[in-house]
């Protein structure tokens, strides 16, 4: 070990001096706006703000069986338990990469045996030799290269980090807005179940005045119209129920055919009056998408770094040692031992363009994952200032349609109370009572879309993610 100790040293100084070839990460610059797209303002008003993003969703989905739902899909989720899994093999492939930085050394113990024959009827020969010995071989990382495809793997193991965390963003406004939809469909039955109903009263008056010859038959047929124009909607909408918390008990990582409990109506959901959407900028920090395409361009550079390091002379270091003798009882001793040990540098003369091409390969899947980091970007304020747009206009939407749900509401019961009294046809009472259901389901459309369009916004500004 004496002898080897100069060679050591030799070899922890090239580590320690050697060079980092290739190009080292700058974020790039990209064209980011001052403040979201929004045609109301209403972003550019809220801006000062904390953005909705840094809620924590159990504040912006307020039902506690949604909370109860959004929990088991995060234990039981199957996309997500399958990203985490993608975290546990980047974190072993950086052990691996760093891995090569370091000598390797084995050792083993080795004992042969050979008997041979004496010589004119001699006594024959016994040897037993047993061996320790141990080898060892670095190649020493003097310009970089597995330093860089460590760079490269830790990027990589921060991408598969905020890839699960983009899972977690995705699954929670998944869940939330299959629940909201789930809820909205339950507002559909409650509605065509009482439309049924008041049908049936109609169709039951109209059938007394048919009979009582104070009525056509026509008013009678056109009451039984409506009365199964409202039951037909009726198992549809159950079927669609049905349907849609299977879905949902996907999402929970559970066998479809489980009920999904409910807790508020849709139209009790909260929504707030005003979103702060925040600076554009910060989205740069907190989607998870923008930074898992900002760590798969780091590792792209940093791969450029050990493909230029190819280029150079491969320095390595061998060595074997140990220990051999005749009888266990020598083993030990001084002039049992052995060893020996190389040093070499080897530079590539001719390989047919395969390095230059493997370089040139390595800068265009960097340049390649540029273009997508800032396309996610620009792709990220678009889903933003859509969201923003259409929860402004939604809102605006839902408004009018309580108005016309008002109107078709007394329209409905003045013709009801005209025919009675004998100053219309049921013609009048069909086309208002068609009228009011299309407006009940209306606006239960518009309180869906408002809602979804809050969950939309959520995800686009990269909220659910923080525990």
């Amino acid at each position: 070990m004496a002898r080897l100790a100069p060679l050591l040293l030799a070899a922890s100084a090239l580590f320690t001096w050697g060079c980092l070839v290739g190009p080292n990460y700058r974020r790039p610059k990209v064209d980011v706006p001052a403040v979201h797209h929004d045609p109301d303002h209403a972003a550019s008003a809220a801006a000062p703000a904390e953005s909705l993003g840094n809620a924590k969703w159990w504040s912006v989905f307020e039902d506690a069986e949604l909370q109860k739902l959004i929990r088991t899909a995060l234990e039981q989720n199957f996309d997500l338990k399958i990203a985490a899994t993608r975290v546990v093999e980047a974190r072993e492939a950086v052990i691996i990469a760093r891995s090569y930085q370091y000598p390797t050394l084995m050792g083993g113990v080795q004992v042969s045996g050979s008997r041979t024959p004496g010589s004119k009827g001699g006594e024959a020969t016994l040897v037993n030799v047993p061996e320790i010995g141990f080898s060892g071989a670095w190649d020493v990382d003097f310009w970089g290269k597995y330093r860089r495809l460590t760079e490269a793997a830790r990027a990589n193991l921060l991408g598969a980090e905020w890839g699960r965390r983009a899972v977690v963003n995705g699954l929670i406004a998944n869940v939330a807005a299959a629940y909201f939809e789930l809820r909205e469909l339950d507002l559909e039955l409650e509605i065509s179940r009482r439309t049924l109903a008041l049908r049936k009263d109609s169709l039951a008056l109209t059938r007394t005045l048919v009979d009582g010859g104070a009525a056509p038959l026509t008013d009678q047929r056109q009451a039984e119209q409506l009365v199964e124009l409202a039951a037909g909607a009726i198992p549809n909408l159950e079927r669609r129920i049905q349907q849609q918390e299977n879905a949902i008990n996907i999402l929970l990582g559970r066998n479809p055919g489980a009920a999904i409990e409910r807790g508020r109506a849709l139209p009790d959901q909260p929504v707030p009056p005003a979103i702060p959407a925040g600076i554009p900028s910060s989205l740069l920090e907190r989607r998870p998408d923008i930074a898992q395409a900002e760590q798969d361009l780091i590792a792209a550079n940093a791969r450029i770094g050990a493909a230029r390091a190819a280029f150079f002379p491969e320095i390595s270091l061998t060595g074997i040692g140990g220990i051999a003798s005749g009888s266990l009882t020598t083993l030990f001793r001084g002039a049992s031992r052995a060893w020996s040990y190389t040093g070499s540098a080897m530079a590539p003369i001719f390989n047919k363009g395969r390095l230059e091409a493997n370089y040139r390969l390595a800068e265009a899947q960097r340049d390649q994952l540029l273009l997508a980091y800032q396309q996610t970007i620009q792709q990220s304020f678009r889903e933003v200032s859509d969201a923003l747009v259409a929860y402004a206009k939604f809102r605006e939407y839902r408004v009018h349609q309580e108005r016309l749900l008002a109107a078709a509401r007394d329209t409905a019961e003045l013709a009801r109370v005209r025919y009675r009294g004998g100053s219309t046809s049921y013609l009048e009472v069909l086309t208002s009572e068609t009228n009011y259901y299309a407006a009940e389901v209306g606006l239960a459309a518009a309180i869906l879309q408002e809602r979804l369009t809050l969950v939309q916004l959520y995800n686009a500004l990269g909220g659910g993610w923080e525990p």
